[in-house]
């Protein structure tokens, strides 16, 4: 019988919510400290058909969680602070609030409260998205997927010829393509997706306009006592899918608008998607030699000591919109569960 990851990850997280034995293993697991990742915040929006659900979490569950992380000891900090926390190991937990890709609802609705609790937080921002010319891709996707009835589309070699007439259809039809799509290169899974957009009459580039911050409103955000302005690339790519040269552009471009822009260093940065695929040895070392204090992958873990000398290859907790729960968060943030998926290891 075929059991998939979401019913491995909900049996594992009932074994620690019945047992506590979580709450055990904090003094080995717990580390230093943690990195939050956030992406969307919204007020709900039931839907049968939600691939990107999991990129977005409630404002009453942000404010839940924000509580949660101080009543368990966390000292909420930024991204300096954390980063000298890291290196002093003074034994008081931090934890770093991160909101990815510089969205509106970051200011109009997560800000209210993170005021509130006057918690510090880093937003890293993809300057094609500030200005209308990048794409994210992955709404896309639903969207195009959302509008069709049938999916009909090449990729590569393979044809695609996928029902999409009610949510079950829709939902299995986007995993597919996905997979395919983030198994090619950057510019295979753009040219497809565009010609899909196309197909459903849905025009890519209204996605950021409608979504993201322009640059005034990342230039007024940049100068709240809360907030650091961090970098996400030029276009949100996969960077371990792009020549060295392009990388290093991506990376430097950015930064170099950034700053232009705000009127400071940007000096902390998060890889685009962020896993080994996206961001390796290459990408860590390019980072470090451009002069990044920090770079934050989407590979989960906790913060030990021993990532002084890590510091552009930072884990971060994503916290996830289809797991919206307390209990997950607190037992994220035991360690357990990563010290379990790395055999051990408290440093992966």
């Amino acid at each position: 019988m075929f059991i998939s990851k979401r019913q491995i990850i909900s049996s594992g997280f009932g074994f620690f919510r019945r047992t506590g034995l979580h709450r055990l293993a904090v003094p080995f697991t717990g580390g230093a400290g943690a990195i939050l990742m956030f992406h969307r915040v919204r007020p709900s929006q039931p839907r049968d058909f939600a691939p990107n659900l999991l990129l977005e979490i409630t404002p009453d569950f942000l404010d839940a969680v924000i509580s949660r992380v101080k009543a368990l000891g966390f000292m909420i900090v930024d991204i300096d602070t954390a980063l000298t926390m890291i290196a002093e190991s003074s034994g008081q937990k931090f934890a770093v609030l991160t909101f990815d890709d510089g969205y509106k609802d970051t200011r109009d609705i997560a800000l209210p409260i993170l005021e509130k609790h006057a918690a510090p937080f880093t937003m890293y921002v993809t300057t094609g998205f500030i200005e209308r010319t990048a794409r994210l891709w992955w709404v896309e996707l639903e969207e195009s997927i959302a509008r069709l009835s049938r999916v009909r589309i090449a990729i590569g070699e393979r044809l695609f010829d996928l029902p999409a007439t009610n949510a079950a259809e829709k939902n299995a039809a986007f995993a597919t393509l996905y997979q395919a799509l983030t198994d090619g290169s950057e510019e295979d899974l753009l040219a497809v997706i565009v010609d899909l957009a196309r197909q459903a009459g849905l025009d890519p580039l209204s996605i950021p306009e409608e979504l993201c911050l322009d640059w005034a409103g990342i230039e007024t955000l940049a100068k709240h006592e809360l907030c650091t302005i961090g970098v996400h690339t030029l276009t949100h790519p996969r960077l371990g899918k792009l020549t060295e040269t392009d990388m290093r552009r991506e990376l430097g471009d950015s930064r170099t608008q950034i700053e232009a822009h705000i009127g400071k260093e940007a000096e902390h940065l998060a890889y685009p998607v962020g896993n080994p695929v996206a961001a390796g040895v290459r990408e860590f070392e390019a980072a470090a030699e451009l002069g990044f204090k920090s770079a934050v992958t989407t590979r989960p873990g906790m913060i030990f000591p021993a990532h002084d000398n890590r510091r552009t290859a930072l884990p971060r907790l994503s916290i996830n919109g289809t797991w919206q729960s307390l209990d997950y968060v607190e037992i994220l943030l035991s360690g357990v569960p990563f010290a379990l998926w790395n055999k051990g290891r408290l440093v992966a």
